[in-house]
């Protein structure tokens, strides 16, 4: 049941533009599977038996999407709330009765999901119920990674740099922080698999963990050369069609010719497949403007790692559902 509108509410529906804010928080509203997400953190949520009642679990979690959707800090979310009619009608928070979550609270449901691993399990929630739409099609999976950066240095009392967070090198320029890998739907560049790694992880490393487990064909970049020939990959036992990008110092050296020319045919078809993998990372980095790492350690890191994926995934299957 919807909430009585306020005197200020209808003012602020009156006026002449809707902003592209109110565009994406209506169609999150529609497309967002309210009825599957709520269960998984229900079981967790305290019931209200003592103390202070609590803030309602629907709102909570609208407010977790705000948070995400546009990359701000407790304290910041709420002075965001108080300042925006929009975030509060998405919300559904009515300065006239119920007030705004404080950072505290903010905080505390935070650690509720973290603590119990909610994040995953709205991450699987959401997939799920793009899959019952005939979304996900789980064909062949595309395997990528992307660097988040992390503060070089904290001010903690040795003063030293996150422990969990290592440097890399990529091209001639170092990066210190995490990598996020992911498996996507090769079709629907849908996300269905997510691994929260220290920087200098090799890719193909990670490369099992991003298989659901029923795809004929996986598509990668140069990174994860050798990956059919590790372990963990021959113990799967199946047939699986490996498209991975050749080393580029490697085809440089062939001379001008027909087989030159065929490989970089070869080379640009594998790329124009690949390269729907970034979608997800342009949403999360981008859209999202998730560009550096908020929490020490990667634990925290990853819990919202699949946070962020899962709403990335409903703003793609929202933009295939209006294709």
């Amino acid at each position: 049941m919807m909430p009585q509108t306020s005197f200020a509410q209808s003012e602020f529906g009156a006026k002449k533009k809707t902003t592209r804010r109110e565009r994406f928080l209506a169609r999150m509203e529609e497309v967002l599977p309210w009825t599957q997400l709520l269960p998984v953190i229900a079981p967790h949520y305290p019931t209200g038996e003592r103390g202070r009642p609590p803030i309602g679990l629907e709102r909570m979690l609208r407010v977790c999407f705000l948070q995400q959707w546009y990359g701000l800090a407790d304290e910041a979310l709420e002075d965001a709330l108080y300042d925006s009619q929009a975030l509060r009608g998405f919300a559904r928070i009515d300065l006239a009765g119920a007030g705004v979550p404080d950072a505290t609270t903010l905080l505390k449901f935070r650690r509720l999901r973290e603590t119990h691993d909610l994040c995953r399990g709205l991450f699987a929630a959401i997939n799920a119920d793009l899959a019952a739409s005939g979304l996900l099609l789980r064909e062949g999976t595309l395997v990528d990674a992307t660097l988040i950066a992390a503060p070089p240095s904290t001010k903690n009392a040795k003063k030293a740099r996150a422990p969990e967070m290592h440097q890399a090198k990529k091209g001639h320029q170092w990066h210190f922080g995490m990598k996020a890998h992911i498996g996507a739907d090769r079709d629907s560049t849908l996300v269905h698999a997510v691994v929260a790694t220290a920087a200098n992880v090799a890719d193909v490393t990670q490369a099992s963990a991003l298989l659901h487990g029923d795809e004929p064909q996986v598509h990668g970049d140069a990174g994860y050369t050798g990956a059919e020939k590790r372990p963990e990959i021959v113990a799967l036992g199946r047939k699986i069609d490996w498209q991975i990008a050749g080393k580029r110092n490697a085809l440089k050296a062939l001379a001008e010719g027909a087989e030159k020319a065929a490989l970089k045919a070869a080379e640009k078809a594998k790329a124009s497949v690949r390269a729907f993998d970034e979608h997800p990372f342009r949403i999360v980095k981008c859209l999202f403007g998730h560009r550096k790492v908020r929490y020490r350690g990667l634990a925290k890191n990853g819990h919202q790692l699949y946070t962020l994926f899962g709403l990335a995934n409903v703003v793609i299957g929202a933009r295939r559902a209006t294709a």
